[in-house]
């Protein structure tokens, strides 16, 4: 069956860095956009970054310069490496599998269960 499992969450200090993983199961992945998500407290559910099946990325402007997305197709993996970490960082971060002809704002695909961010001191 579908899996996307979410792993590298935690608590960190203003300033730090943590890098997520999403690893995946039962599609091919090489077929699928991903994108990763996040839902502050409150608020709703943003996109954070994509990158395409081809390796074409695009961020949000409050994550551009600090986060990079990547994935190893070898790996069926997708990463979200974030640096400069800031409070308003804090969140439950989704990674999410879009065949290519879905828009990233598309709310259906393939959805993993998520894992907490902290940053605080």
């Amino acid at each position: 069956q579908v899996q996307l499992v979410e792993s590298g969450g935690g608590l960190v200090q203003p300033g730090g860095s943590l890098r997520l993983s999403c690893a995946v199961s039962g599609f091919i992945f090489r077929s699928y956009d991903m994108d990763w998500y996040r839902r502050a407290p409150g608020k709703q559910r943003d996109l954070v970054a994509t990158i395409t099946n081809s390796g074409s990325t695009n961020y949000a402007d409050a994550v551009k310069d600090r986060f990079t997305i990547s994935r190893d197709d070898a790996k069926n993996t997708v990463y979200l490496q974030m640096n400069s970490l800031n409070a308003e960082d804090t969140a439950v971060y989704y990674c999410r599998a879009r065949k290519s002809f879905f828009p990233p704002n598309f709310t259906g695909g393939f959805w993993g269960q998520g894992t907490q961010v902290t940053v605080s001191s």
